[in-house]
């Protein structure tokens, strides 16, 4: 076997931990699920992403350091380990797939799952650390961008699950959303044993040296490695802007009723295009170079959101998908050119970037606060300015291709 075929063999189960990557993501869908569920208020509901985005804040330095020491594949199986602890923990508090009936604990179900969300969120923040430099390692020479593009495309099927599963596997059956769980969990199994029987060569540069908190500042410090982490912050909250700006947009403006169309209309204007984005990135990145890449799709994003303040409703559904084509690849564009740039302090790097996800925390409430004060139209300038500062430093970075 040649050395192209034997690391797409060791990639296969790279990417399906991926996919299990994308589990975390289900807290944007279960906000409405839960809170329709439990009869919860809508700051009750939103504990549940909070409770993700925490993990990113607070682990993700942390497990690059830990990961320095105790290698990526070790710190993958461990990330898949947690995950997994999250979602049985409401299996074994009855919440596995038939419908949820209302009683006295059902409170006490609730906070179960924001147990649950913490640990899931924990176990996404250390797949993410591990991840995406693992990648690297099974990826032959100049095909790093390329592969982590389709391990973030894989990653969208895993998000786009929570959407799709409760619409049309678990209603027609006559099951609750609460199915995610074990679904979720059948699988991170098997991610977890192909990973554990997969030699991984890991690759270090001979001149690394041992990462710590004090490494992290210095390097966090560096300007070039500053603005790149600012901009995973910002386009992390540009992209959780959007995905709970998208529904408020076509009910307040448009009228349209998302009782009926709910989860799935918000997955096919914006998760879907993302899903396809990422997958023809996938193959773009394999001819492009990713630096001139990151620059085209960061336009396509701010050309998407200007059609949104056009006027017209089919107008700004497009603008709506350009948008999500164009966030498709920022991601792993911005992650693995910084990677690229100083492969040596790989740990350090993705831990730092990892731990900017918590920008998903922060934006949000911005884009509300406009939204609150003055549209929903309006709000959504706070995307586009997060957008213009990566559109900076994509042209930063073309400066020096």
């Amino acid at each position: 076997m040649n050395t192209t075929s034997n690391n797409t063999m060791k990639a296969m189960p790279i990417f399906l931990a991926f996919l299990c990557m994308g589990f975390g993501d289900v807290v944007g869908p279960m906000v409405s699920l839960a809170k329709d569920t439990f009869h919860l208020s809508t700051f009750m509901a939103q504990l549940l992403p909070l409770m993700g985005f925490i993990m990113f804040g607070l682990l993700s330095v942390p497990m690059g350091l830990f990961q320095d020491r105790k290698g990526k594949k070790y710190l993958l199986t461990l990330g898949l380990i947690i995950a997994f602890i999250g979602l049985v923990i409401p299996i074994i508090g009855g919440m596995y797939g038939p419908v949820v009936q209302f009683n006295p604990d059902s409170n006490m179900k609730f906070y179960i799952i924001l147990i649950a969300i913490l640990f899931l969120g924990a176990g996404a923040t250390i797949l993410q650390v591990s991840g995406n430099p693992i990648m690297r390692d099974v990826s032959p020479e100049g095909k790093y961008s390329s592969n982590l593009s389709f391990g973030q495309t894989v990653k969208a099927v895993g998000s786009s699950l929570g959407f799709l599963i409760p619409a049309f596997v678990a209603k027609p059956l006559g099951l609750d959303w609460t199915v995610l769980f074990p679904i979720y969990a059948v699988l991170i199994l098997l991610a977890f044993l192909w990973v554990n029987a997969t030699k991984i060569e890991e690759k270090k540069d001979p001149n690394s040296n041992t990462a710590s908190l004090s490494s992290c500042w210095k390097l966090f410090k560096n300007p070039y490695i500053f603005m790149m982490v600012l901009a995973i912050f910002l386009y992390v909250g540009a992209e959780v802007s959007m995905s709970s700006g998208v529904p408020l947009l076509v009910h307040e403006k448009y009228g349209i009723d998302l009782k009926e169309l709910g989860l799935v209309l918000s997955w096919g204007l914006f998760f879907f295009p993302i899903f396809i984005g990422r997958l023809i990135g996938g193959f773009i990145l394999r001819y492009l170079q990713p630096k001139i890449f990151l620059v085209a799709t960061v336009l396509m994003s701010l050309v998407g959101i200007i059609m949104m303040f056009l006027g017209s409703q089919s107008m700004a559904f497009a603008g709506i998908v350009l948008v999500g084509l164009g966030f498709a690849n920022i991601f792993p564009l911005v992650f693995s050119i910084t990677i690229d740039k100083m492969p040596e302090r790989s740990n350090e790097i993705s831990g730092l970037m990892v731990t900017a996800i918590v920008g998903g925390a922060f934006i949000p409430p911005i884009f509300g606060f406009v939204a609150d004060h003055h549209n929903i139209l309006l709000a959504f300038l706070v995307p586009a300015a997060c957008l213009i500062y990566i559109l900076f430093t994509a042209l930063s970075n073309r400066k020096t291709a």
